[in-house]
């Protein structure tokens, strides 16, 4: 990012830092110190981790059922998000049963029944936060809740006609060439969005549980579809909510995820191939202690000084499931070293409201979920490290889905 941007972050930062309640001004000024010096562990991170999105439901200012969106430095905890709880119970399930925490997949229950409530007459879901408006069915929150619904389905038995009209309705609503124009969000930006390969993995989970259905056909059209706006460096044009020319880790990320997944359900190596242009692009743009700017440009060079937490997550996960495909050690060394960044922002001791959440960006005033812990940065967070565990101890009892993480070659 260009020193004069730089200073103007800076003067925006201090114009608003007299009116922020007290806590808010004090993570500010702590996280601009610098990143904290103790790492508390992946094991520590995710059991904390697991108790935020415990209390991020019971504190859910809508007191529904699902998931807060986040808690706020500045205004305290949101509403539930629809969108948010959906991926997070494959967490809780995953994680629930091999670890034998019955609390958790409870808690995952009642999230997909209040999900299930709240399903709109044609099978897709509202964009934002419960109490957003206008409520519209969206294609990329239907797509994240269909994974909620498939590991429901596939614990409980009794998800299967809510996926069904979820899915029926992606399908319904995509273009031919695979892009989902219809259903776009009235809370992003215009445009085509290649981070919808994140939906088309949703599409995967439903065609795991429905296998005739013709979903997966879907995803990979999708898929297909999104890399036409690959470059050869594996940069995806069209990958942000509102920037697209600086587009966050986050939506990188996800672009990213639904490559590979797509990968994992055909086994079709051009899809492994674009994944790792993206990936080996993410590892250029990485410092040596793993830290990642939370924009970045079409050249993978840092646009902003403040790192977005969550993607930085996100892509963890991506290198691991490559190095898992590919048995490269580059790839798991690079997400050794995220993890380890994205953990010495995390606090584990301390009040309940941050006690092991995550925030949107380090330093907490930038630019993403500013002043904000999020539900998904918490939950990617935890996948990550789950996941690492799992490499370090093949035969440990918190797996997340490792079946679906083989490479289908083999």
């Amino acid at each position: 990012m260009r020193s004069d941007s730089n200073f103007l972050e800076r003067i925006r930062s201090l114009a608003t830092s007299a009116r922020l309640p007290a806590q808010a001004r004090q993570a500010a000024a702590a996280d601009r110190r610098g990143l904290g010096s103790v790492d508390p562990g992946s094991r520590r991170t995710i059991e904390e981790g697991l108790g935020w999105l415990a209390r991020a439901q019971d504190c859910s200012a809508s007191q529904d059922g699902g998931v807060a969106r986040n808690y706020s430095l500045v205004s305290g905890w949101a509403p539930s998000y629809p969108e948010t709880t959906g991926y997070i119970i494959p967490t809780l399930l995953a994680y629930g049963k091999d670890a034998d925490r019955p609390d958790l997949v409870e808690r995952a229950r009642r999230m997909l029944d209040w999900l299930v409530a709240i399903q709109l007459k044609d099978g897709g879901f509202q964009g934002g936060t419960i109490g957003s408006e206008p409520v519209v069915p969206v294609a990329f929150n239907t797509g994240q809740i269909l994974m909620g619904l498939a590991a429901g389905q596939q614990t409980f038995g009794t998800y299967l006609e809510p996926l069904r009209r979820a899915a029926d309705w992606l399908v319904a609503v995509q273009d031919e060439d695979g892009c989902w124009r219809k259903g776009a969000s009235p809370f992003a930006g215009p445009g085509d969005k290649t981070y919808d390969t994140h939906v088309a993995w949703g599409l995967i989970e439903a065609a795991r549980v429905l296998p005739q259905a013709g979903y997966g056909d879907a995803a990979l059209r999708h898929i297909r579809w999104a890399l036409t706006h690959q470059k050869a460096n594996g940069w995806f044009g069209g990958c942000c909510l509102s920037i697209p020319k600086s587009p966050l880790t986050h939506t990188l990320g996800y672009a990213l995820r639904g490559v590979i997944e797509g990968y994992l359900f055909s086994g079709d190596a051009d899809l492994l191939a674009a994944a790792r242009r993206s990936a080996d692009g993410l590892l250029t743009a990485m410092d040596d202690d793993g830290r990642i700017p939370g924009r970045l440009d079409d050249r993978w060079q840092a646009a902003t000084s403040w790192v977005c937490v969550t993607g930085s997550s996100q892509i963890a996960i991506c290198w691991l499931q490559l190095f898992q495909i590919t048995g490269e050690e580059r790839y798991l060394t690079a997400a050794k070293r995220v993890n380890r960044w994205v953990r010495r922002t995390i606090t584990v001791e301390g009040p309940d409201e941050i006690r092991g959440g995550v925030k949107g960006s380090f330093p907490v005033d930038g630019g993403y979920g500013t002043f904000e812990f999020l539900n998904w940065a918490c939950k990617f967070t935890i996948d990550a490290n789950i996941l690492e565990l799992a490499l370090a101890n093949k035969e440990s009892k918190v797996g997340l889905g490792r079946a679906h993480l083989e490479d289908p070659r083999s």
